[in-house]
């Protein structure tokens, strides 16, 4: 196998901004923009309660933190009232 010429700390921080780009996203439903961040089930540490169907999402669990893309009360605002969704449950949503 031929060897790499790259130091490996590039290597680790070129992984880390790729692992970041994309995953968070804006989304438009009909009720207005929003912005989406997937979490993973390893970084679920909590018991959330999923606003679409009103169980719970249990520790462990990957699934979609939400919050207002166009709010007018302004970003710090959006942020405090983010909610947690399971996936599935924010993709069938209207």
């Amino acid at each position: 196998m031929p060897r790499s010429n790259r130091r490996r700390e590039e290597q680790a921080e070129l992984d880390f901004e790729r692992a970041l780009a994309g995953r968070l996203r804006s989304e438009v439903k009909r009720d207005g923009a929003w912005n989406v961040q997937p979490q993973s089930a390893s970084s679920a540490m909590k018991n959330y309660l999923c606003p679409g169907c009103g169980l719970e999402i249990e520790p462990g669990t990957a699934h979609l933190v939400t919050w207002r893309a166009d709010g007018i009360m302004g970003e710090a605002d959006d942020l405090a009232a983010r909610r947690h969704w399971h996936s599935h449950c924010w993709k069938i949503r209207s």
